[in-house]
């Protein structure tokens, strides 16, 4: 939810409400505006949760896989002009963008791909405002998770717009770009 427009009055009353957010709460700055959203609730963070675990061994540890990226739960991001502060659900980095993640309370460099899982909370800012902004930082991929319709979306950067490549449904085993190394059960995304 939006706070209601008149409540800032400039950037820094937006800023101070940002730092000064409850821990219940995620808080993110979107086109200057302070956006605060409940915790997710246990599918979201089951789902979530997985597909960390699925995607961790081959792609963060190179278990079982090609290696090569850095991949975070909720880190926040602070991505351009204002800047825009957000906190996707899951972001990667391929190593040769990032070799080192900094020791810093935020990343300023755009993830090579994102993971939001869909809530009723936040479906509509994860796939409105947040995919405008992620394509203008030049997210390569972007993945639309929502745990209530069990599909999971792919989609590809290609010349500043997205373009959904697959969505995949249920219980099926799929190979999804940029993690197409392996095969993602998605079983495990929903299992309770």
């Amino acid at each position: 939810m939006a706070a209601p427009a008149d409540a800032f009055r400039n950037s820094a009353e937006v800023e101070a409400a940002f730092r000064n957010a409850p821990p219940e709460v995620i808080a993110e700055i979107m086109d200057g505006e302070l956006h605060l959203q409940p915790r997710p609730g246990t599918p979201h963070g089951l789902a979530t949760s997985a597909l960390g675990e699925e995607l961790g061994p081959p792609f963060k540890r190179g278990r079982g896989g090609p290696g090569g990226w850095v991949i975070l739960d909720e880190p926040e991001l602070h991505l351009g002009p204002g800047p825009d502060k957000l906190v996707p659900d899951l972001a990667g980095w391929r190593r040769e963008r990032m070799p080192e993640v900094p020791d810093a309370p935020a990343i300023l460099l755009a993830p090579d791909w994102i993971c939001e899982v869909l809530s009723p909370s936040t479906i509509g800012i994860d796939r409105g405002r947040k995919r405008r902004i992620y394509a203008r930082e030049g997210v390569a991929f972007l993945w639309l998770v929502d745990p209530a319709a069990q599909t999971l979306e792919a989609y590809r950067l290609v010349d500043g717009r997205w373009t959904e490549v697959a969505t995949f449904e249920g219980n099926a085993r799929v190979w999804a770009e940029p993690f197409d190394a392996i095969e993602l059960d998605l079983e495990t995304l929903w299992a309770r």
